[in-house]
């Protein structure tokens, strides 16, 4: 542990939260949105569906622990969501159980503080063609269409209306980019950059408008140890000194 402590936001779910610490990823763009505001921690699991989540829960999110995270982005679906395979064995996750165990992740989260808050992320729509160009000789077909994408995206936002949890309508959000099918994805179903984008922008427009005190949207958030100092950069004029603790003129995007 190192100090001061920040507001802790903590990245929950499958591949598409353990990958978004790589190549312009959306958890890589929140850490550096938030840099000096907040840390911004990964707990993602590649293949993993609501059921294995559950199981893991309480470890991830033990109720006793001193402090509790100020934002949980919780996003489980994509697995849940393949068809069943005839083994039994696989990710599937039946609709009704997909909401049910959704709803003991989202009911366990809003009891660990009154301050931590909770955003859902909904299915992404995939790019089947690319799913089936990318076929592995190591897998089973993996059977994922975008009616199975929507059915769970819808049942995760009717949820989420529902309990008063934040959502972010990614399977909406991705195909207002014409371009969708070929820029949003690397393999069909894990985000590329620009993917992530996407996710980001929608993330940003949910913490700013969200009518929470204290407020998480970095704007409104202090920077950590932001006074003015002098051995901050000497100005132009050699007398007086820039903070350039809030400087973000680096950024490829300058984010609201």
């Amino acid at each position: 542990m190192v100090g001061p402590q920040r507001p802790q936001f903590v990245l929950f779910g499958s591949s598409i939260v353990q990958l978004s610490f790589s190549d312009g990823g959306w958890g890589a763009i929140l850490a550096d949105v938030y840099s000096r505001k907040a840390d911004v921690l990964l707990r993602g699991y590649y293949g993993w569906n609501s059921r294995r989540a559950l199981q893991v829960l309480d470890e991830v999110f033990p109720k006793d622990a001193a402090s509790h995270p100020s934002l949980v982005i919780v996003y489980f679906g994509g697995n849940d969501s393949m068809g069943p395979h005839p083994s039994g064995l696989g990710p599937h996750v039946p609709l009704l159980e997909y909401i049910e165990n959704m709803r003991k992740i989202a009911l366990h989260l809003k009891s660990l503080s009154k301050n931590t808050r909770v955003i859902f992320l909904s299915c992404p729509p995939v790019n089947e063609a690319k799913i089936r160009e990318n076929r592995s000789k190591y897998l089973s077909d993996l059977v994922r269409t975008n009616e199975l994408c929507r059915s769970y995206s819808e049942a995760c936002i009717e949820l989420c209306q529902e309990m008063g949890v934040k959502v972010v309508d990614l399977f909406t959000a991705f195909q207002r980019r014409d371009d969708w099918l070929t820029a949003c994805f690397t393999d069909g179903v894990h985000l590329s950059a620009e993917g992530s984008k996407v996710v980001v922008e929608e993330v940003l427009k949910v913490l700013k408008e969200a009518e929470w005190e204290p407020c998480l949207h970095w704007k409104s958030m202090p920077t950590e140890f932001g006074l003015n100092s002098p051995y901050d950069l000497v100005a132009y004029d050699g007398k007086t000194t820039i903070n350039p603790s809030e400087w973000t003129f680096y950024r490829e995007i300058q984010w609201d």
